[in-house]
């Protein structure tokens, strides 16, 4: 889809999504913190939180990526 492909949506997505909830932490802060930790205990739906909370953070750097290389090319 074309809208992946926005920069700007990118980082909305990261701002509300990959950082929801903002309080007391933000969730893909703390699941980072565990699977550094080991990921001791974690079960199935902490790993997809992870991947739904990183999901908009993989996609920025990706946008990112494409650029600077499309950038280069040129």
């Amino acid at each position: 889809m074309i809208i992946f492909k926005d920069l700007k949506f990118a980082i909305l997505l990261c701002l509300t999504l990959g950082l929801a909830p903002f309080f007391p932490e933000p969730h893909i802060w703390g699941k980072l913190k565990w699977v550094l930790g080991g990921a001791k205990g974690m079960q199935f739906m902490d790993w997809f939180d992870l991947i739904m909370h990183g999901f908009p953070f993989v996609l920025l750097v990706g946008l990112i990526m494409l650029k600077l290389f499309k950038k280069n090319a040129a």
